[in-house]
């Protein structure tokens, strides 16, 4: 009887993977790094910071007619953060980092809700931030429609603080936070368009920060930004341009009114040859002009995936940067293609204020970035060096003076990428 009971279930299992899509697979991911003015200006009698991280996860998904499932586990663990022996995770850094549905409305509409990754155009605004090992998710709902050339999202998310055991407070909505990343708000729409070379789209979106009175406990409303512009892309043949654009205004957390803040960048790159690949761009950040004192004029890129942008070292705007004197970045870059599976890229950035620092200072400094890219069977590995070249606007902006900071500041690292496929019955 159970040989049959078991039959049936194994019939009964493979009739569905009929029917259903069904994938699991993982990621391994070690990086080693030394640091040694990565984010800031380290001093000279300071020794540099070094060690290994580790971005494990277990991802599975599953798909039908009906609906997507998909679920993320996600550890990030630091060499020798647990003692041997140690019973518990300490950082507590388990957490399911991505789970949600989309389900299927019909007519090109579905509805995506849970935790996910918001991942748009360039990811300038909104990104994932898979650089760093424990990247970024969002608590939210979406409303999507696509059809042909065309893509529409209409995002919403709302947070609230766990109270055990209700789960979440039953008295107030109080979000208590005092991290500007963290919104208890947010509402965003996304309009995409694809031509023949060219595609654009819109972004419009809000996000309220929980504010509080001065004991920072009890509740003092919302405050609402509004972040807008557009990004455009276009390719043809081996030319390439893109272009963001966008605006803030409103209130940052702290009602701190927002007025006249931009981004403006424009990349260019060329396919030289099959293993040569130029790039040139611009981009403007506004900062915060010291002369208006009701109000900054200081933009932020709030959830972009800023690694990518103002230079692998991190100096601006991951974490750091915020109402401060904006950025003027002008960089250049060759990608070469030095075998089948190996690539070098050679990067450099010129950073100045948008507007001058007390001192009238604009001149920040130059960053030099290398990354090596070798592909294996299955797995790859990545090594990076990255140097700063600080002016003296860099030692004032970041508190330090030229005699006190090392004459050498620099960063590097070598990351491992294994990512498994387990199974998947779409094959």
């Amino acid at each position: 009887m159970k040989r049959i009971s078991l039959l049936f279930t194994i019939i009964a299992f493979y009739g569905s993977m009929a029917y259903a899509q069904f994938t699991l697979d993982g990621e391994f991911r070690p990086r080693t790094e030394l640091r040694h003015g990565f984010g800031s200006l380290i001093a000279d009698d300071a020794d540099a910071g070094f060690g290994v991280s580790t971005r494990l996860r277990l991802n599975a998904g599953y798909t039908i007619d009906a609906y997507q499932f998909y679920v993320s586990l996600q550890d990030v663990m630091v060499w020798g953060e647990n003692r041997q022996l140690l019973p518990d995770d300490e950082n507590n850094s388990f957490a399911v980092f991505e789970a949600w549905a989309d389900i299927n409305l019909g007519s090109g509409f579905s509805a995506k809700l849970g935790r996910q990754t918001l991942d748009y155009d360039d990811q300038r605004i909104m990104g994932s931030v898979g650089w760093t090992q424990q990247a970024r998710n969002h608590d939210a709902a979406i409303l999507k429609y696509a059809k042909e050339k065309f893509q529409m999202d209409l995002g919403l998310a709302y947070s609230q603080d766990y109270d055990n055991p209700s789960g979440f407070q039953s008295v107030g909505n109080a979000y208590n936070t005092t991290g500007f990343f963290s919104y208890k708000t947010m509402q965003y729409l996304y309009l995409k368009e694809n031509w023949k070379n060219l595609n654009g789209s819109l972004l419009l979106l809000n996000n309220g920060f929980q504010n509080f009175e001065t004991d920072g406990t009890t509740p003092d409303g919302i405050s609402n930004l509004q972040t807008f512009g557009t990004h455009l892309d276009y390719k043809k043949g081996s030319f390439g341009a893109a272009l963001n654009a966008f605006l803030q205004t409103g209130e940052r957390q702290g009602a701190l009114d927002v007025g006249g803040a931009y981004l403006l960048g424009l990349d260019l790159n060329y396919n030289a040859t099959a293993k040569v690949s130029l790039g040139a761009g611009v981009e403007i950040i506004s900062g915060n002009d010291t002369s208006t004192s009701d109000k900054t004029e200081a933009f932020f890129p709030l959830y972009g995936t800023n690694h990518k942008f103002n230079g692998f070292m991190d100096y601006f705007y991951v974490g750091n940067h915020a109402n401060s004197v904006g950025l003027l970045d002008v960089h250049v870059s060759a990608n070469f293609k030095l075998g089948e599976k190996s690539s070098l890229l050679v990067k450099a950035l010129n950073f100045r204020g948008e507007q001058a620092l007390p001192s009238g200072e604009k001149s920040l400094g130059t960053e030099l970035d290398l990354v090596f890219s070798q592909a294996f069977n299955g797995y790859s590995l990545q090594l990076g060096y990255s140097q700063m070249f600080a002016n003296d606007g860099m030692y004032e902006l970041k508190g330090i003076s030229e005699d006190a900071s090392a004459s050498s500041q620099n960063w590097a690292w070598a990351m491992l990428v294994i990512k498994p496929k387990f199974l998947n019955t779409t094959k």
